[in-house]
């Protein structure tokens, strides 16, 4: 039995304007397909096309996230300071004002906390949309 050979081995020349160019390669970037070839074979042959679709909200919400995450580990990072300072004291005068730093710490990390609920539930009311 004989291999069947399926190279391509036939060639196609178009010539394009630059805009016609950059808009068949920002319509090519906008799929799935590796090579330039690969795409305008499927549409010169008018078969299907994935377009990859990014969700504008989404990308929003992990911006959101990333935020989050950045303000809460430094909040995590002075409250952990504040802590080991704690165990290195040893004197009253050191303790008050470790308190007093403490108290101003607590006051911001529930503020965040609360921030941090406050844009929860906005994302979470546009996403249930």
């Amino acid at each position: 039995m004989e291999a069947k050979n399926d190279n391509r081995t036939k060639w196609l020349h178009l010539r394009l304007k630059p805009q016609e160019q950059e808009q068949i390669y920002r319509h090519f970037h906008q799929t799935t397909c590796r090579e330039i070839s690969d795409y305008a074979r499927k549409i010169l042959l008018q078969k299907p096309v994935t377009i990859n679709h990014r969700n504008q909200s989404l990308d929003e919400f992990m911006a959101e996230l990333i935020t989050l995450r950045k303000e809460l580990n430094s909040i995590g990072n002075n409250f952990n300071q504040a802590v080991k300072k704690l165990h290195t004291l040893s004197q009253l005068p050191e303790f008050r004002s470790w308190l007093l730093t403490w108290e101003m710490e607590e006051k911001l990390l529930q503020e965040k906390v609360a921030e941090i609920k406050n844009r929860m539930a906005k994302i979470e009311a546009i996403w249930l949309q």
